[in-house]
Order: C-alpha cells, then structure tokens, then sequence
C-alpha cells in the first residue's frame, strides 16, 4: 500500500477499519501520539493492538519521512545480534534500554517485519536489510500495520501539551485540540530537520518540566582542515584500520576496521560515523584520526612489499610505482608526507627512507577540526534525561499519562542498525504501556 498524502481536510486517509473494534473488545482508552516516525509507528500500533483507541499526529503530508533516507535509502532495520552485543553498542545510556530490547529484542524485530510480509537479508556486521533494499517497503509495511490496527492518523504539528493535576489531558495542535488519556511524544531528534526531525520533542518534554541534556550530533562526519581530503575527495576507502586519539593524553578513545570516505570537507563513512559517537568535547586539534592502509600486513611484512615492488619498477620513478599498492587519490599525499623526490628511482630508494615509507602507510594522519552541523547527523545525541524516565513503561516519573520514544530521549548508539532498534523496542513499550487500563 502506497503512502496517502493529506487533503484539504489535512487528515490522513485511512481504510474503513478506523474505527473499528479490535478483537471484539470495545476501545476504551484514548492514546495520542506525536510524530510518525520509527518510534511513533511501533507506538501506534501496539497500543492499538492492546485496546487503545490511537490517535497519530504528523507534520509532515507522509509518514516515516527520516527512515526513508536510513541506510543511503535500504533501511538497514536492524542488527542481527543478542541483547548483551546490542547494549554494548550503545555508548550512551545502554542499561536503560534492558527492559525494552528484551522485551522486543532484535530477533524480534526481523519476525515482526516478516511476519508482516516484509522479506529481510542478513548482510556483513549483523546488519538486516529489506530484501527489496528499498526503505519504503519498511515504511509501508508500518503504515499498512497502523491502519489495520485501526490508528487514526492526522496531519497537524503540537505545539503544547495539556496538563491537569500534574497529569496529560492531551495535546494542543496548529489545527485542533486532542483530548487523551496518554501521549506518546516520538518527535525524533533536531537531524535532518527537512525530515521534520526539528526538535519539537525536546521543546514539549521541557513545557511539563523534563529535563533535556545537551544537543551535540551523533553518528556524523567529521570536518579536517588538512589540505589532503579535499584533494583526495571521493576516494573510498576499504579494509583499512581506524584510530582515533586523543592528542593530549595520546589514548585511543576509538578504533574499528572497515571503510570510511575522504570528501572536501573531511571524512564519512561507517568507520567515522561510529567513532563521531565516542569523541567528546571535540576541539579543533583536539583529536587525530590515524589510518592503518595496509592493517593485514605487518611492518615486516610491508617492507618486503615494498622491496618487491621497487625491484619490479627498479629503473622507474617512485611516482610510478605505486599503482598495485595504493589506490591513485592517495598516492600523491602520500608521496609528499615522504619527502624523497617524486622522480627519484626506485632502485635507489634507501632502507631508512622504506621504513619512514612503512610508518605513513601504517599511520597515515589526518587531523580532525570539529564535526559537520547537527542538521548532517544521523541522530542526536542528547535527549530527554532517562532518569526521568520510568525504563519498564517509558512513562515520564514527572507527568502521570506521558510517554517517550525514540530518538527523544537521550540515548544513542553507533551505526549499524541499532538505532532503529532503539525506536522499535522503546516504541513497542510506550504503546503497550500506554493502552494499559
């Protein structure tokens, strides 16, 4: 089912099931949720599922806007791993999320979406995909699941919450006001706010008194000055090792072997989105991104390439001999960090000058200035505090009735699916917790 946009009425056109009565049992309790994105999706849908009578409301003409763009448009759904792996995946606040993945772990996840009908692949890293690599399959598979539980979806933006006796009456929108016996608030976070992703969350969770740590992005690339990345814009690079380090106190606060990316502005990929989420108080200088080019050679191992490549190319210049061993954006920079003339012959290249070669090769430097803006990241970091937050229902501890899920609180983890997971675990809990009489 494809998705439908809102008419001159600005509602969402649902099936006749609306209304319906789910499972014989009339609805008695009214549930509102804002956003209907990863988080608000799963929300609606289960508290629907367990009697509610569910009211969604989105700004946007079309649902599931942000996970449209997940995954360079596949949707990587999930990881494919057990509770323990995931937590650990999770630099902040992981233990918080024990009693929402296990209660819908990522196994869970998979046969929830296939049961559904949406077929998924298990690719490098634990990574789940639709078969079809096409995030909309993911995103009309959650609609067709919240229309056939009857949610009634709206097109209209919150703009406050209505509180009585320190407990949520509803929700006041542009447009109209939305009576509830709870809400659900799965606004997102403030990435890729053309999504809708503009932080209306965090503003609504501050009105009732919650607390809301500080925004910085997560999961996004990271800006470098030096000259080489602009030059070297475009080269991908694969099976390569990745630390980054803290130049004052020269420990590594991340490293991982994969792929990453050189663009004009610095660097991207999956190697350097994940390590953005363990860099802190990041200053321009502050942290230095070393590259290992060859990781599955040792020095030793290296130099005698090196001979071997030199002893082929013995009458060629250096410049030229490069060609099975580096990929050809790299080799210039590489060249100059050297030293030795680029007309040098190979022949004559000394031993001292292959060792300060081996040592580029397995440290090839690049200083990292800062991150690119919060509107480029995947996700945020920071969010609604979790000890605000009751971790079994993901009930507010401040309002009677008031939910969160998703990106909204401040929980996040590297790439590779376990974001997405996030919002399906918290949002199935929100639900299920929310429709309880």
């Amino acid at each position: 089912m494809s998705l439908k946009e809102c008419g001159t009425k600005r509602v969402f056109t649902p099936t006749t099931m609306t209304n319906r009565i789910i499972n014989q049992k009339m609805i008695s309790k009214k549930v509102v949720v804002i956003g209907a994105g990863a988080s608000g999706l799963m929300a609606s849908g289960f508290a629907a599922e367990n009697g509610a009578k569910v009211t969604l409301i989105e700004k946007n003409k079309r649902v599931g806007r942000k996970i449209m763009i997940t995954g360079k448009g596949r949707c990587n759904v999930t990881n494919n791993c057990d509770v323990q792996d995931f937590i650990r995946n999770v630099p902040v606040n992981g233990r918080f999320l024990y009693s929402a993945l296990n209660g819908f772990t990522p196994q869970d996840a998979i046969d929830f979406f296939e049961q559904l009908g949406l077929q998924l692949k298990t690719e490098r890293g634990n990574r789940v995909f639709p078969m079809s690599d096409k995030a909309v399959n993911v995103v009309d598979t959650l609609y067709d699941f919240v229309i056939e539980k009857g949610c009634k979806i709206v097109c209209d933006n919150a703009v406050s919450l209505i509180i009585e006796n320190n407990e949520i009456i509803g929700v006041k929108c542009e447009n109209e006001m939305y009576y509830a016996d709870s809400v659900i608030i799965c606004c997102g976070g403030k990435s890729y706010p053309l999504t809708g992703s503009t932080g209306d969350g965090y503003t609504l969770a501050k009105q009732v008194g919650h607390t809301v740590t500080e925004l910085k992005p997560s999961l996004v690339p990271l800006e470098s000055k030096n000259p080489d990345c602009k030059s070297m814009q475009g080269l991908s690079l694969k099976n390569v090792s990745l630390k980054i380090v803290d130049n004052k106190s020269q420990k590594t606060v991340f490293s991982d072997f994969g792929e990453m990316l050189f663009t004009h502005f610095g660097m991207s990929g999956p190697m350097i989105l994940s390590a953005s989420s363990q860099i802190r108080d990041i200053t321009d200088g502050k942290y230095t991104a070393v590259i290992d080019l060859k990781p599955a050679l040792s020095p030793e191992q290296l130099d005698k390439r090196l001979q071997n490549d030199f002893r082929e190319n013995s009458n060629k210049d250096v410049s030229n001999s490069f060609s099975k061993l580096l990929p050809r954006k790299i080799i210039v920079p590489v060249l100059k960090r050297w030293g030795v003339p680029f007309d040098k012959k190979c022949n004559s290249v000394t031993k001292e000058e292959r060792r300060r070669l081996c040592e580029i090769l397995k440290e090839f430097t690049v200083e990292i200035s800062g991150f690119r803006p919060i509107e480029e990241a995947i996700i945020t970091s920071g969010g609604v505090k979790t000890s605000e937050i009751n971790p079994k229902t993901m009930e507010s501890k401040l309002v009677k009735g008031l939910y969160f899920a998703g990106e909204v609180i401040d929980c996040d983890a590297y790439t590779g699916g376990f974001n997405l997971q996030i919002a399906w675990s918290t949002g199935r809990l929100a639900g299920i917790s929310a429709a309880e009489l």
